[in-house]
């Protein structure tokens, strides 16, 4: 009794320390505080929206590139030529989300292209057929490095790694150097050349890829799985989650969305090549991390990604278009990703600092 009696007293008095306006006073940060940090906030998070707004103004305006920059021609080449690499980059966003970076998209998509234009040319297979073949390889090549990275443990990055210069073997040996051009249906090709209302059939496609996949994980239980997987795998499999199946799933899913991304290749290109699919690799690693240091601060997004890819077509086009030298596009890309990923680190070193 004398227990629950001091117990009470002690709660008493830790309401009122709470309820005093001295200790309000002491816990709320002061009017002339308050605002700076919001206006950093507003920075961090929205700062890449803003850096893209400003560098589309410079290029539009600029006498060198301003009136080719604005033709509806080049906005239209510009987007659909990004389509590709925007769903490069969304297959990143499922490992990512699971703590994992999977470098064998790229090699996954020109595979998927490969097997696509392989099934109409030399075995006759229908477009849809040969679609269907070429997801279901990107599906293949996902489940096995689930199995490897999931089930048996291996090094995601050797894995992936691994993974990648295996297929991009592979497509060589097939192919023999050689372009596939033969056969590619027309109806696929024109997916990847021709206008709705104005707007690339290929951006619709590549939009359509990106709402499904905000929707997975931004939407469904398994898309908050990947993200506690992520965080923490010891606490996820604590409260439930399959720990090994989210992570199975992450690689499975990232080969499928990585196929599509091969199958818009193809209708792209309107062929297949031995190209390795490193080319493709690098630019979506960029736009996804380029996608944690903007909007949802911390963690790749669907949205974020999509600033990224712009903000990386945008600046490119317009140095090309000022008459930058043909170099200037790796270099770009691979100095926005050293920069994303120096600031993600910041970013998350002060938001740990901060719950300290």
């Amino acid at each position: 009794m004398v227990n629950v009696n001091a117990q009470v007293d002690t709660d008493t008095a830790s309401a009122s320390r709470v309820t005093t306006p001295e200790s309000n006073a002491e816990k709320e940060p002061k009017p002339g505080v308050r605002r700076p940090r919001a206006v950093v906030a507003a920075v961090e998070r929205y700062g890449l929206v803003f850096m893209l707004v400003l560098m589309t103004m410079v290029f539009a305006s600029l006498p060198e590139s301003g009136e080719a920059f604005r033709s509806s021609a080049n906005v239209q080449a510009l987007l659909a030529n990004q389509a590709v690499g925007l769903s490069v980059a969304l297959a990143l966003l499922f490992p990512m989300a699971a703590g994992y970076l999977d470098f064998s998209v790229g090699a996954v998509s020109a595979t998927a292209c490969v097997v696509a234009a392989a099934g109409m040319s030399r075995f006759g297979l229908p477009a849809p057929a040969a679609v269907v073949l070429a997801l279901a390889a990107g599906v293949l090549v996902g489940a096995v490095l689930g199995l490897l990275v999931a089930r048996f443990a291996m090094n995601p990055f050797i894995a992936t790694l691994g993974m990648a210069t295996l297929l991009g073997g592979a497509i060589f040996a097939y192919t023999d150097g050689m372009q596939i051009t033969e056969g590619i249906s027309g109806g696929l090709t024109d997916l990847g050349s021709l206008t709705w209302f104005g707007v690339p059939r290929i951006v619709v496609a590549a939009a359509g890829m990106a709402v499904v996949v905000w929707f997975v994980i931004g939407q469904t239980p398994l898309g908050r799985h990947l993200f506690a997987v992520g965080s923490n795998a010891n606490a996820a499999r604590l409260v439930g989650v399959d720990v090994t199946r989210v992570q199975f799933l992450s690689f499975v899913l990232s080969g499928l969305v990585a196929a599509a991304a091969g199958v818009l290749l193809l209708a792209r290109q309107g062929a297949a090549t031995s190209d390795n699919g490193m080319s493709l690799l690098f630019p979506a690693l960029t736009a996804v991390f380029l996608s944690t240091i903007v909007i949802e601060l911390g963690r790749p997004s669907v949205l974020g990604t999509v600033i990224g890819v712009l903000f990386v077509a945008v600046s490119v086009s317009g140095l090309t278009l000022v008459g930058a030298p043909a170099w200037v596009s790796q270099v770009f890309n691979g100095a926005a990703l050293l920069v994303a990923v120096g600031l993600a680190g910041i970013g998350r070193s002060r938001r740990g600092a901060g719950h300290g």
